[in-house]
């Protein structure tokens, strides 16, 4: 067999990623198998084989010893190779809609992985796990699982998004508030749960939790937790499900009637602090209406708000620019789990904006930095011909800037775009948005768009993140003249579907809770 000419650009180039999918690889695998050069790529850390007929994984996979993201999605593998456990760099694992039924216990191994996707197989069970001191996210949901996790004896420190809906779960231990101290998004909807531990409303930083789905034998809570959101559902968690263990409850007292103690506005006030403000919703602002039959197989899930009062200066404006690179590259995993977009609010045309998604031919804007405008085929192509011709240029054997997402959309029969009332496209995630709403030192009001394929948790924890830097940055109003002290303001943006039914709200009462106690979030119904 003739090697692959991807394997053979990759070796010649010294490439870091190989990317083989779609029908045209599957055509291959069936003809003559694997091409097995591809494990001899010894110095690639991105290995992604998807949504090809690949049924088995070879044991050759050991000898890529640099590999740091393995994707093997879409295909048809039915085993897990324990070989895979010994790639000791390894920290993205994607073997997301395959065939798999059993997980081996040798996957405790993999301490650096930070991403463990094995969504929509055939798992009906887990190996007990042990501590995982790097994980971030864990998704086992459309499986057979009729038990929760085993984390007895697991400590996973920093893992913040758990998703396992969709499976026969019909126990949930109390043990996860010990095993994951850090959980701030949780989703198990569509199980069998009959109960919720009282514990699980003392995990102080859980933010969204989704039990919709179950068959809970108190019908109040299953009416809470289809019509409310998570404080309402977690105070009544706290107030009327009984505890499993003896943990004791954390944070503010009880007042009468077993009601916690809401802080009163000293408390919230404070003149040795950051102070963030969150108006209230005003839907004659704008709203965004996400159409979901046309993004969700391309990117589902966006979040906006709006920040008033910006006052930048030459040096404050540069460091907003390098903060949202910044981003991008490290709580974005290099627009990996999300991507920022930010807009002159005055530049944009009144009334709602929609988030929907376009043939690449249909789709068309002024990208940043251009001075014409392009349709999203276009620009594709022009990037991906730009990014060669530099790479070859700088003798580099990956992409930079920009040209370095292109690979997220790559294959797509859609590309999403938000549009502004006026049907003008103002945003292409993940790639760019537009010029035509270009942030610039004499802003004062900017629209903020958050977008992932991954999860509505992670446009939070992205979003909440960079209105922190915001705020730390100083580009709203000064509290007083010469204070060290900044204050930001935020107005909320729903985001709704055509008919106008509410989808999310942002920021909501759950969101911009930060640890820093030089922080104060004061949330308002008005200016």
């Amino acid at each position: 067999m003739s090697a692959w000419p991807e394997v053979t650009t990759a070796k010649s180039e010294n490439r870091h990623e190989i990317k083989l999918a779609g029908a045209a690889i599957s055509k291959r695998i069936t003809e003559g198998g694997l091409d097995k050069g591809i494990f001899q790529l010894t110095n690639i850390n991105l290995l992604n084989i998807s949504d090809t007929c690949l049924t088995a994984i070879p044991d050759e996979i050991s000898q890529l010893v640099n590999l740091q993201s393995l994707l093997l999605y879409g295909n048809k593998i039915t085993d897990f190779n324990e070989n895979i456990t010994s790639l000791k760099k390894l920290k993205v694992l994607d073997l997301s809609r395959n065939l798999l039924k059993n997980i081996p216990g040798s996957i405790n191994e993999m301490k650096e992985l930070t991403n463990i996707n094995l969504s929509s197989n055939e798992i009906e069970e887990m190996p007990k796990f042990t501590d995982f001191p790097n994980l971030l996210t864990i998704d086992m949901s459309n499986n057979k699982l009729t038990s929760f996790l085993d984390l007895e004896n697991a400590v996973m420190p920093h893992l913040t998004d758990l998703k396992i809906k969709s499976n026969s779960i019909e126990v949930l231990p109390s043990c996860i508030i010990r095993s994951l101290p850090s959980l701030k998004n949780f989703d198990i909807s569509d199980n069998r749960l009959k109960s919720v531990p009282g514990e699980i409303a003392n995990m102080g930083k859980l933010k969204e939790i989704n039990l919709k789905g179950n068959k809970f034998t108190d019908k109040r809570f299953m009416k809470l937790v289809d019509q409310c959101r998570t404080k309402q559902v977690m105070d009544y968690i706290r107030d009327h499900c009984p505890k499993t263990d003896q943990a004791q409850p954390t944070g503010k007292s009880k007042g009468k009637k077993g009601k916690r103690e809401e802080p009163t506005a000293e408390d919230q006030e404070c003149d040795l602090c950051h102070s963030m403000k969150i108006l209230h919703v005003e839907d004659d602002i704008l709203r965004v209406k996400i159409v979901e039959s046309q993004v969700a197989g391309v990117r589902p899930f966006i979040l906006c708000c709006i920040v008033n009062d910006l006052s930048f200066d030459e040096t404050s404006f540069k460091k907003f620019i390098q903060m949202q690179t910044k981003l991008h590259d490290t709580i974005c995993d290099k627009r990996n789990i999300a991507t920022i977009a930010t807009h002159d609010l005055e530049k944009i045309a009144p009334g709602d904006l929609v988030y929907t998604a376009k043939a690449p031919s249909a789709l068309k804007l002024t990208p940043l930095s251009r001075v014409k405008p392009y349709s999203g085929e276009q620009l594709f192509q022009q990037l991906t011909a730009e990014a060669e011709a530099l790479r070859k240029e700088k003798k580099r054997n990956v992409y930079s800037g920009i040209h370095k997402y292109l690979y997220l959309l790559e294959g797509k029969p859609l590309y999403p775009c938000l549009e502004d009332a006026s049907g003008k496209v103002i945003s292409f995630p993940p790639i760019t948005n537009s010029e035509d709403t270009k942030m610039s030192q004499n802003s004062k009001s900017m629209l903020v768009e958050v977008t992932s394929h991954t999860s509505l948790g992670a446009c939070k924890t992205v979003m909440n993140k960079l209105l922190q830097e915001c705020l730390l940055l100083g580009i709203g109003p000064e509290l007083e003249p010469g204070s060290i002290y900044h204050t930001l303001i935020v107005q909320q943006v729903k985001v709704v579907d055509p008919e106008g039914n509410l989808k999310n709200v942002y920021p909501s009462r759950t969101d911009c809770v930060y640890e820093a106690t030089n922080i104060k979030v004061v949330r308002s119904n008005k200016k």
